[in-house]
């Protein structure tokens, strides 16, 4: 994330999920901290009979089950649509064909230099030769109501979720 005082930043912690890297501005004597990510996919599948795919899996960082759409990062070299296709059939074990991307995003413009591409995937379909393996711990849920009653859903509460759902909902492929 270049800045005009300090183009590169430099990196201060990493790990192999994510850095932290200081920043200088000409308007703080303090440095900024931004973290660095790679890229993440959202999507949003429906299957023939228009029911929602969901996953639900355990997430140690807020030490329960959540519900989820489907996501994932995108590899290096990966395109956000391959990674839209591979997550998919990862997590779910259902292909579609065409994707639309609905919206690219910043997690948090505050402090994140990643994006989340949002993708739709109409007409979703089981795999019948998937090209990814099914990751263990992640359970396909197939949502047959409304996108209100899922929202009130307790275990529905990452942003990435909502923030993917109400864009499908504001360019009508989902009915709230």
């Amino acid at each position: 994330m270049p800045t005009p005082n300090d183009p590169a930043g430099h990196v201060v912690f990493a790990t192999p999920w994510f850095q932290v890297v200081s920043q200088k501005h000409a308007a703080s004597a303090e440095p900024f901290y931004a973290i660095q990510s790679g890229d993440f996919v959202v999507i949003i599948a429906v299957d023939a009979h228009g029911r929602l795919l969901l996953v639900r899996q355990f997430r140690p960082v807020v030490g329960r089950f959540t519900l989820e759409l489907p996501a994932g990062h995108v590899e290096p070299g990966e395109t956000p649509e391959a990674a839209a296709r591979k997550e998919l059939c990862e997590e779910t074990g259902y292909e579609a064909g065409p994707l639309e991307l609905l919206a690219q995003l910043s997690p948090s413009s505050a402090r994140f230099t990643n994006q989340m591409w949002i993708y739709f995937a109409a007409n979703a379909r089981p795999a019948v030769a998937p090209a990814h393996p099914r990751e263990t711990g992640v359970d396909c849920v197939l949502h047959e109501g409304d996108v209100r009653a899922l929202l009130k859903n307790p275990e529905l509460f990452t942003s990435g979720t909502w923030a993917a759902l109400l864009a499908a909902v504001a360019q009508d492929k989902l009915k709230l």
